[in-house]
Order: C-alpha cells, then structure tokens, then sequence
C-alpha cells in the first residue's frame, strides 16, 4: 500500500507540475490523446516499482505489458483523464490496482486537484484522505445521480447509436446523468456516495481495476455490464451503490443490443 499511495501522490504532483502549461500531445487516434507527462508519469511509475519490487510486473496505458508471469502485477494509469488534462480541465487523476494471482487486491487513486487520495485493500474497506469512505443510501434510479462516459470509437454511426440509446433510457430513469471524463474518479465519486451509479463501455483494465474495489469495498456493487462478474479486460461494468445496481440492469436490458 506505501508504494501505491507513492506512486499515485507523486503522479498527481508531476501532473500539476505541468497542468496549463503548454505540454506536448500526440495522437494515438482520431480523438485520442497522449501527452508528454502521460509518458514521464509512467516511466517514473516503472523506475519506482523496478526499484522496490523488480521480480513484479507491469502493465500500464502507455508502455504496455512487462511480463514475466510473476504472481504479482501493478496495472497502472499515469493520467485518467488526459483530453481533460490537455484542455486545462481539472478532472483528471492517477489510478492504480496491484494483482496479485489476477485478482485486485489494492486499489489507490490520487485527484490532485482536490487533494483526494482515494485507497482500498481487499476485505480491509476502502478510505479518502484516511477517513472510511461509503456509497449512498439512495434506493431508487429516480433519486439518483448517475455518470458514464463514451469510448473513443463514439465517432462510428453504429456504435454511436447504441451508446446514444443507452445514455438517453438513463436520462429518461435517473435524477441526473453526468459525464466528467475520468473514469477512475467516476467510480471513486460512487464509492464516496457522490453519485449512485455509473456505466462504462470500453475501457482499459488500468481505468477501472483499482477503482472498481474502491467501490466493492466501500459498500457498493460492480459487475460487468451485462451483470456478470467484472473481468477489468473484457472493457465494460456498471457500479453502483447497490441498491441501484438492479434498476440500472433492466434500463440496460432494454436498451442494449447483445
């Protein structure tokens, strides 16, 4: 937990170290993004883990995958959130799960522009800041605030129907829908009972594994999408505060094509 906590802290400083400033962006696609402190954050990341633990593996957004087959493997955002970094839109954090035998057993994530250090162990709860974090009471989708956010292939007319059809029957269900940019952060707002549900297709496993047991073990529910047990590679899951978890299922069912 000390090296997770580390590596998100001063991830979040390198960040704010360059934040509106003028910073190199490529492109890895039409509306994907990457920047030159995404790069610098990782290979700080990979120096710091190579130091402390060099029999373990990593897998992060940027460089890819060290495998060696080792039992253990930090995965590992540098920026969750790089189009809002890039603009000078302060939402954006670093985010970061260890596996241990492929099961997340440590979840860290650092939003340096509140200051919220979000961390969880397995079986041990989850906290922000030290102090216990815990999803909302809320029981119904029509009291509740909901969040999501859109994969970069949204461009494609096909796929831009279906998400469009999903995100609409929410709208229609729920008291709000938000769309901040971080998925990372999206699910440490409904572990901290900020919002009761959010939904996602097509992420990585560095976007979610870490703040999916944030969520799990501040009360809530993850599941994949379709309502299956979450599989961080297989790209989508819903969380919730559970209570919600259900209601959010058939509004799914019923807009998402198999």
């Amino acid at each position: 937990m000390k090296t997770a906590v580390d590596a998100v802290t001063r991830a979040g400083e390198m960040q704010m170290a360059r934040f509106g400033t003028k910073v190199r962006i490529e492109k890895k696609g039409a509306i994907d993004l990457v920047t030159e402190v995404d790069l610098a954050v990782e290979q700080m990341f990979r120096a710091l883990i190579a130091e402390r633990h060099p029999d373990h593996d990593v897998l992060a957004e940027e460089l890819g995958a060290s495998s060696t087959g080792a039992r253990h493997r930090w995965v590992f955002d540098p920026i969750d959130g790089t189009t809002n970094y890039a603009h000078g839109i302060p939402i954006f954090c670093a985010a970061l799960a260890l596996e241990i035998d492929g099961v997340a057993e440590i979840g860290a994530v650092y939003d340096p522009n509140r200051r919220e250090l979000f961390t969880a162990e397995r079986g041990a709860g989850a906290s922000l800041n030290g102090q216990p974090l815990h999803t909302s009471a809320i029981e119904t989708l029509a009291d509740s605030v909901l969040v999501t956010g859109f994969p970069y292939s949204i461009r494609e007319a096909e796929r831009q129907r279906d998400l469009l059809a999903l995100f609409s029957g929410f709208l229609g269900e729920a008291r709000a829908v938000r769309r901040l940019g971080s998925a990372a952060i999206d699910l440490c707002w409904v572990a901290a009972g900020r919002m009761e549900g959010y939904w996602e297709q097509s992420l990585g496993p560095w976007d979610m594994m870490g703040a999916a047991l944030i969520v799990q073990e501040a009360g809530g529910r993850v599941t994949g999408i379709d309502g299956g047990p979450l599989d961080a590679y297989a790209g989508h899951l819903l969380a919730t505060n559970g209570h919600v978890h259900e209601e959010m299922l058939r509004v799914i069912g019923r807009r998402r094509r198999p």
